[in-house]
């Protein structure tokens, strides 16, 4: 490495803690602004990572402060969604503690007003997908054809020349899974 080189490296590496803010103060605020529903929101998760960034001893460890950076600020803001969802989702689910743990009506609700809304919904597919795959691929199959291509269960045991109790039992067990695993997303959401 040259010295032009290792002087222009030096002087990225080496920013002050105001150079920094400077440069990447306004496009976090912006960053986050498009990701949450209201400014103040934005300024408290702002000032969160901004908090965090003071406590790095050492800027130059960090190699790219920018990246370094939007990772935080993402963090910051998938916890203050979670923060949030607890009201929103007591308001969804009045009764959620009731062995009843639909979430239809959540992904029916239209999020074009709300990127929390979104968010929550990306998250929970990604989750949904995760469980699925940890069922025995007959429950897994009985599960989809049943709750996501809307067939009834007499249907699916035509199709699959299976007893229709083979069937309720199939759905039961893959409902009982799906219950604890999307239970622990709602109370992780919730916290």
């Amino acid at each position: 490495m040259d010295s032009a080189e290792q002087e222009a490296m030096g002087s990225t590496s080496s920013k002050s803690f105001s150079e920094i803010v400077k440069t990447y103060g306004g496009q976090l605020l912006r960053f986050v602004k498009s990701r949450v529903s209201k400014t103040s929101d934005a300024e408290d998760i702002l000032q969160e990572v901004w908090y965090q960034f003071s406590r790095v001893t050492n800027i130059d460890d960090l190699g790219n402060a920018g990246a370094w950076l939007y990772s935080v600020t993402r963090n910051k803001i998938t916890d203050s969604y979670r923060k949030k969802k607890t009201e929103s989702l007591d308001d969804l689910y009045p009764d959620a503690d009731d062995e009843s743990f639909a979430i239809a009506h959540l992904l029916a609700a239209d999020e074009t007003e709300n990127p929390e809304l979104k968010m929550f919904k990306d998250i929970f597919w990604d989750e949904l997908m995760k469980a699925l795959e940890e069922l025995p691929e007959k429950q897994r199959k009985v599960f989809m054809l049943n709750e996501l291509e809307e067939m009834t269960l007499q249907e699916i045991a035509d199709q699959e020349g299976e007893n229709l109790k083979t069937i309720i039992s199939r759905k039961g067990y893959a409902v009982k899974h799906l219950r604890l695993r999307l239970r622990s997303l709602y109370d992780e959401l919730k916290q």
